[in-house]
């Protein structure tokens, strides 16, 4: 697991990105997520890769790259697939940045990563 960014507890989004060192889109993901976390203090950015971080992703089912979560305070906002570029991904979260952005239903396993990671279970 790495941290791009960590916000102040308790403010901003806390977004995860799954992806896998072999995929060479992942590789121009993580560049972009660098920079989208430069701009924005106020949020963490989490990369988890599916293999080197095994036991943090569990049984959370990641079919193609990248899949990002999305939390606020334990809460998940956003869980699936997003195109690989940056604007796209800047969009995707800057949609649920509002404080009006509301819950999801996702796995449970999902559920309790976020919750996890907010608490700081993980390190």
């Amino acid at each position: 697991m790495q941290r791009f960014s960590t916000r102040e507890h308790g403010s901003g989004l806390l977004v995860v990105c799954f992806c896998a060192a072999w995929s060479d889109t992942c590789d121009g993901v993580r560049a972009a997520l660098e920079r989208i976390a430069a701009r924005d203090a106020s949020s963490t950015y989490v990369w988890l890769d599916i293999e080197d971080d095994a036991a943090l992703v569990g049984d959370i089912d990641i079919e193609n790259f990248p899949t990002l979560a999305v939390y606020r305070d334990g809460n998940p906002l956003f869980f699936g697939v997003s195109p690989p570029q940056e604007g796209v991904i800047a969009r995707t979260l800057g949609a649920f940045a509002s404080p009006e952005a509301k819950s999801i239903e996702v796995p449970a396993a999902v559920a309790a990563l976020g919750a996890s990671l907010e608490r700081g279970d993980s390190g």
